[in-house]
């Protein structure tokens, strides 16, 4: 499997995104988002919902450029711990920036941080899954290839707003 996508990579035909020579440092990616209304209060504290939006954003899309999709939604969220370190703002632009720490026989170790506008520390958090097929009643160990796959990947290619403005259109109230 990791033969595969880094020929993939190597070609553009596939959706993983592996260095050409041996990476020994786990995966991670860096995913920004926008902050919506319902994602804080008129303070500016924000949701631990969101928080979690937000990191499981960021695990989906590390999962898709390691061409494992197919295990997003699939594997039980048995952790989720966030400290908040600072206010947010509706129209903020948020990173959430998520990194593997440990792949256990059948857990896998998240480690996020989001940063705000300003790129200081929004909250800092761990998150933790559990492998499980499709018919099992408890957790499997995960197949060597995704051990693999997920301790050496490296990090991947940061998913970023675009910041260009669109053309034509009409300006909301608030910009006019």
């Amino acid at each position: 499997m990791r033969e595969r996508a880094r020929a993939e990579a190597a070609t553009g035909t596939g959706s993983a995104a592996l260095p050409a020579g041996p990476v020994t440092e786990p995966a991670s990616v860096v995913v920004e988002r926008r902050v919506e209304w319902t994602d804080t209060d008129a303070a500016g504290h924000y949701h631990h919902s969101t928080v979690v939006r937000w990191v499981e954003a960021a695990e989906a899309v590390l999962l898709h450029r390691l061409g494992l999709s197919h295990l997003f939604g699939s594997t039980p969220r048995v952790h989720f711990e966030a400290d908040y370190r600072a206010r947010l703002w509706f129209g903020d632009a948020v990173r959430t920036e998520l990194k593997v720490t440990k792949v256990g026989t059948a857990s896998l170790h998240y480690a996020f941080t989001v940063r705000g506008a300003q790129g200081g520390e929004a909250a800092t958090g761990r998150m933790i899954i559990a492998h499980s097929a499709a018919h099992a009643t408890g957790s499997t160990p995960w197949p060597e290839d995704v051990r693999e796959l997920l301790g050496a990947a490296g990090p991947q290619q940061p998913e970023l707003l675009t910041t260009a403005q669109a053309s034509g259109g009409t300006p909301c109230a608030s910009q006019s």
